[in-house]
């Protein structure tokens, strides 16, 4: 039987904590997200994105389509537009691990790289420009309501099931919040006793995929009555537990998996009880030219 490369997305596994865990008296899971094609959880909101766009009729095959990305949204975005023949342009600071960069172009994107120093928000502020004065249509994660949705859709559902209704935390890292908004909207609808915890940065940390937002570039699709508590985490403490995510568990993910693992970890030390869904966002591949495993 033949499938689609589309139809592997999702479905993903949910594999249990042997060595981090800190409390016996709790059931710590890994939703492996790095097991989607594109190798990041961003493969659900991209195809539900470009799939939703296509039908809606808000751009076509000869639109010229832009989004500005950290990462994981630009390779999916670039995997799922090369499968449905669309041109699509990709704006991300230009201290981006060359892995990500050197992906997105492997899949026929066009990639442009805007100064570090004005970091994911200067590379927003170009697409809106390009989208403003030439015509491009932006797909814009952080205020389309189909990222959310396809969480709503698949993510929350799939971790109801594979707990069969037992967990009590869900845990995420917070970036365009469509993860932590689709999956809450979902988990609350089956127990509104489950609490749903969200991942930022303190002040000073550089967490890819984790940001603390701007008040004028806070996504439009988020919800703070959605989130129960939001935990910080730190980046030496993101660092370390995405290094033991690695040695102990076997996961080789990014920063912002370890980020919400780390809070993850710490919740689980405040518990009597409990069954935790941490996110791993991504694999750890698209990271080794930078220096988080040295």
């Amino acid at each position: 039987m033949s499938h689609s490369l589309l139809d592997t997305i999702g479905n993903t596994p949910l594999v249990l904590s042997k060595n981090i865990n800190p409390n016996p008296n709790v059931s710590l899971y890994f939703k492996m997200e790095s097991h989607n094609p594109g190798g990041s959880v961003k493969d659900r909101p991209a195809f539900n994105m470009i799939k939703a766009g296509l039908e809606r009729g808000d751009f076509n095959p000869t639109s010229k389509l832009i989004e500005a990305t950290s990462g994981n949204t630009g390779i999916a975005l670039a995997m799922i537009a090369g499968l449905y023949g669309l041109n699509i342009e990709l704006v991300m600071p230009e201290n981006s691990t060359k892995e990500r960069i050197q992906t997105m172009r492997a899949y026929g994107a066009k990639v442009t790289l805007t100064p570090a120093e004005v970091g994911i928000e200067g590379a927003r502020d170009y697409a809106e420009l390009k989208v403003k004065e030439e015509g491009y249509h932006m797909i814009n994660q952080f205020s389309n309501h189909d990222n959310w949705r396809a969480h709503y859709n698949s993510t929350g559902p799939e971790i109801w099931d594979a707990t069969q209704g037992k967990i009590t935390h869900f845990v995420s890292s917070m970036g365009t919040t469509g993860t932590i908004m689709g999956t809450s909207t979902y988990l609350k609808e089956q127990n509104s006793k489950i609490q749903i915890v969200g991942v930022q940065p303190t002040d000073e940390a550089k967490i890819p995929g984790i940001r603390k937002w701007p008040e004028a570039y806070l996504p439009k699709i988020f919800d703070p009555n959605k989130v129960d508590t939001v935990l910080e985490v730190s980046e030496l403490e993101a660092i370390d537990v995405t290094k033991r995510l690695a040695k102990e568990e076997g996961i080789f993910a990014g920063m912002s998996s370890g980020g919400a693992a780390a809070a993850a970890i710490r919740l689980a030390e405040t518990l009597d009880s409990g069954v935790i869904v941490s996110i791993v966002c991504d694999r750890g591949d698209r990271y080794l030219s930078s220096d988080l495993f040295l």
